[in-house]
């Protein structure tokens, strides 16, 4: 497969994991920022390669073999994540731009041996599952901060939002995987939350409480 052919793969994997139904032509080209023509036309060559399911007017869906390469591609880009963060002592807003390179690295012994030496992880700096070698994943049962209530205490599994200024922002408010978030006050004005991080008390809003994933 061609790089485009990969980043579209992945970009409808990444669509179908938000919502069960076929993706449309118009989603997939907002979320790769292009023509929707253009989109129509990779996807007739994806289909031809049995990679998806497409059907003019009706949206496309990964066929098996599309399935199984989309998470190949995934479990490449989350494995590079994890060793820029642990071994190169990158942070975990910087990692995703170099990943997107290294992701398309074709050679699979190469992967499964960073799988090794990494510990063979299961999640990434995200706290995104990675898939195994046989697109095997490890689903972790999680909930969103703003479906929380007050006084409810979790723990802090993972984000939505994967942008850098987010995560940036997380660690300037020392939000991180592992954190003790207490819930100590929601408002119902706003419903923005006050909350309790280590010994440090904070008000976030409810965008923020919906990008955090708690279990």
């Amino acid at each position: 497969m061609t790089f485009s052919e990969e980043n579209y793969l992945k970009t409808i994997y990444h669509l179908t994991a938000i919502s069960d139904i076929d993706v449309s032509t118009n989603a997939i080209a907002e979320k790769m920022e292009t023509k929707a023509s253009s989109v129509t036309d990779m996807l007739k060559k994806l289909s031809e390669k049995d990679l998806v399911n497409y059907i003019k007017y009706q949206g496309v869906s990964l066929t098996d073999k599309g399935k199984l390469a989309a998470k190949m591609i995934v479990r490449k880009h989350r494995l590079w994540e994890c060793f820029l963060v642990e071994k190169l002592d990158f942070s975990w807003d910087e990692v995703h731009d170099i990943a997107e390179q290294l992701e398309h690295i074709k050679s699979e012994k190469l992967i499964n041996k960073l799988d090794d030496f990494l510990g063979n992880p299961t999640e990434d700096p995200h706290g995104d599952p990675i898939p195994d070698a046989q697109g095997r994943i490890i689903k972790v049962e999680k909930q969103l901060l703003s479906e929380f209530d007050k006084n409810q205490i979790g723990i802090c599994v993972g984000v939505k939002d994967t942008s850098s200024d987010f995560l940036k922002y997380l660690d300037k408010q020392e939000i991180a995987l592992g954190s003790q978030i207490e819930i100590i006050e929601k408002e119902s004005f706003d419903s923005s939350f006050r909350i309790r991080v280590g010994s440090k008390e904070l008000t976030v809003s409810n965008k923020i409480a919906s990008n955090i994933y708690i279990k």
